[in-house]
């Protein structure tokens, strides 16, 4: 599942990061602490690694 945005995409790298002790989950905001319980590491991995050229800052909610 590719990230729909650059800021989802930003979450799920610092959400990845936490999910592999690589920086602490005191540490984050936001969506990203609710990703880091929720998702897998595959999961996070899948969103991190979309390319954010051509991607809007954020998504627009519908």
């Amino acid at each position: 599942m590719p990230a729909k945005s650059k800021v989802q995409q930003k979450a799920a790298g610092a959400a990845l990061s936490a999910k592999r002790g690589e920086t602490r989950k005191a540490k984050l905001k936001g969506a990203s602490r609710q990703m880091v319980e929720t998702m897998t590491e595959k999961e996070l991995r899948d969103l991190a690694s979309t390319r954010r050229k051509g991607k809007p800052e954020r998504a627009s909610k519908r």
